[in-house]
């Protein structure tokens, strides 16, 4: 029996093409409550973004940052993992010597960006958010860094990884940029994390996503769905696939397994 169902935003709760989530959407969320599921969000975006995009939903909980930090919904804490400030250090004299890569810090409910460009626009179009404060990496010095985002092709990961961020890995979506946490955190580690708050086994859990961050939150969770607009290695390791976002996927999948 499925007890708890998490969600991943963009792509999946919210529409790439609209910036919103559908009629459809909206409604199988309110009768899953109805029956008593237990519904959450399993995001990489910070709080302040999230909620600028499913605010008005009503959620049991909230896996933020690719799970680097989980919340309920009356706001309390149950998971932080931050950033070493070794790794910090390092990124601050990086990018002293790659003035041309921006990266994105979030700390608490604030973000600041080091500097902008085309990378920084395209993936603020994309997403349907504004660009954050342009601040001195400096800044992320001595601050509870919960996520990093970097805007570099994966072909620097090795670089990356291997010497500046070493505590730390990439949860890539898209091939301009990477979200970065602290090693060990992930959305199926969040999850974890929740079902241990309320009390709930893993194996009555459910999963939708649609990107490379959720690739181990749908292997984690009982039943992992794909959306229909997710790319082939995500379906890939999906138990299910369904329609695209745009074409009421959530809905379908729920009336497919009798949830719904």
């Amino acid at each position: 029996m499925i007890k708890a169902i998490f969600f991943d935003i963009d792509g999946t709760l919210v529409s790439f093409q609209t910036h919103t989530v559908p009629a459809s959407t909206r409604k199988a969320l309110q009768l899953l409550r109805e029956k008593g599921i237990k519904v959450f969000i399993a995001t990489g975006r910070p709080k302040s973004l999230m909620m600028e995009a499913v605010g008005d939903l009503d959620f049991d909980g909230y896996v933020t940052l690719n799970g680097a930090y989980c919340f309920t919904a009356d706001l309390q804490d149950i998971y932080k993992g931050c950033v070493p400030q070794e790794d910090i250090e390092r990124l601050i004299r990086y990018q002293h010597t790659h003035p041309e890569m921006p990266f994105v810090f979030v700390h608490d409910n604030t973000w600041f960006l080091t500097h902008e460009n085309e990378a920084v626009r395209e993936i603020a179009r994309l997403i349907h958010i504004g660009i954050p404060e342009i601040l001195p990496i400096e800044t992320a010095r001595d601050k509870e860094i919960l996520q990093i985002m970097g805007y570099f092709p994966e072909d620097k990961d090795e670089e990356i990884f291997g010497t500046v961020l070493t505590h730390c890995e990439p949860m890539r979506w898209h091939p301009l940029f990477a979200d970065i946490i602290a090693r060990g955190n992930s959305k199926s580690h969040g999850i974890d994390q929740m079902l241990a708050f309320y009390g709930i086994d893993l194996q009555d859990t459910m999963a939708f996503g649609d990107g490379g961050n959720d690739i181990p939150m749908l292997k984690h969770v009982g039943l992992g769905v794909a959306m229909g607009n997710a790319a082939p290695h995500i379906q890939a390791v999906a138990d299910y696939v369904t329609a695209s976002v745009d074409d009421a996927g959530i809905l379908k999948a729920l009336q497919h397994f009798h949830i719904l």
